[in-house]
């Protein structure tokens, strides 16, 4: 797999899919805020960790993988539920490399400014992510498939 940039993908998703993703993504943010009011700025900061718009995009891609099975005539059952975990298994592995760039926002920001520590943070999350990818690109390749266990019959 190649990582590349496709402006043409945009067109795919429909403005009423991005209204979703913005909603849900605020509707989180606001309540992570509501409970850091009410409990302390380290309990709510936890739920700033929730991945937003995760939920929204796991349903987006498992409905369009769905459509795009079913244009083509063939079987939906699986193959939709198969997209949202492979998206799922690159959102666990983000999820490292956002707490990298909370932890170093932790450290950093005390001694340096604002601005200063988001681009060191956003440095560190963008290396730690391309290091995760690349680490697991090669683990696949590694690594033997596992076969599936049926019982005998």
């Amino acid at each position: 797999m190649r990582i590349q940039f496709n402006l043409s993908s945009l067109r795919q998703t429909k403005w009423s899919e991005y209204a979703v993703r913005f909603i849900f993504g605020g509707a989180i943010t606001v309540a992570a805020g509501l409970l850091a009011k009410r409990f302390g700025p380290i309990f709510g900061g936890l739920f700033l960790a929730f991945p937003a718009i995760f939920p929204a995009t796991a349903t987006l891609v498992e409905k369009h993988e769905k459509e795009k099975r079913q244009k083509a005539e063939l079987s939906t059952s699986l193959r939709g539920r198969q997209a949202a975990a492979v998206e799922a298994r690159g959102t666990v592995l983000g999820s490292f490399a956002l707490a990298a760039f909370a932890w170093m926002v932790w450290k950093i920001l005390p001694n340096l400014n604002g601005p200063w520590t988001l681009a060191a943070a956003l440095s560190g999350w963008f290396a730690l992510s391309v290091a995760i990818w690349s680490f697991r690109k090669r683990l696949r390749f590694t690594t033997r498939p596992r076969q599936s266990r049926r019982p005998e019959q």
